[in-house]
């Protein structure tokens, strides 16, 4: 698979422990432990980025990165549920320099999001196991075949696929519940409960 167009599944469920166990099972390789995440989604001075599908995203983890995202690929393989988007990305060493950046560029932050993410490789698949303010959700990356193969290996095969990004079910989940919250971070989401039908409901 070219490096530089990712191809990914995307599910949402109930718990992750479950998920854990069945890769433990089948022998996985825990290649990032359980890890904090800041990203800022930035946007024009049109706000036109996403409008378009692009992405242009600032990460903190345990590194820096810079991604950029075409808008998905129109040649979707919608009977795996697979989206397929180019995509590149730059490790960069300061997130607040990195900020500065981009905004005396003429892009300003225009959400900021939070998550803690566990990532796994399976075969050929990149799996990860997103804790998002809203929910829970496991994003599988890799060629077609390694994807279809993790999917039976997790029990995720019959499961609603989730053709999107989590700005989208961000907006999804504030017109579910009428919430009026900007940013998509664990303090705003504090006793609010999202069921999981948010999310696969129509897919």
């Amino acid at each position: 698979m070219n490096q530089l167009v990712e191809s990914e599944v995307k599910l949402a469920v109930e718990d992750l422990d479950p998920i854990i166990a069945k890769l433990d099972a089948a022998g996985a390789e825990l290649v990032q432990e359980r890890v904090y995440e800041n990203n800022f989604r930035y946007e024009n001075a049109g706000e036109t980025l996403t409008a378009n599908g692009i992405v242009l995203r600032l990460r903190q983890d345990s590194r820096v990165r810079l991604t950029y995202k075409a808008p998905a690929s129109d040649d979707l393989d919608l009977a795996d549920g697979v989206l397929t988007r180019f995509e590149a990305e730059v490790t960069v060493d300061d997130f607040d320099v990195m900020d500065l950046i981009l905004q005396r560029l003429g892009f300003h932050p225009y959400v900021v999001y939070e998550k803690y993410r566990t990532t796994y490789h399976l075969g050929e698949a990149e799996i990860v196991l997103d804790e998002m303010p809203y929910g829970n959700f496991v994003e599988i990356e890799g060629p077609t075949s390694a994807i279809r193969a993790a999917l039976k290996t997790l029990e995720l095969h019959n499961e609603p696929r989730l053709l999107t990004n989590y700005m989208a079910l961000f907006d999804r989940v504030k017109a579910a519940l009428n919430l009026d919250v900007h940013d998509l971070t664990f303090a705003n989401f504090q006793n609010v409960e999202v069921p999981l039908e948010v999310f696969t409901s129509g897919e």
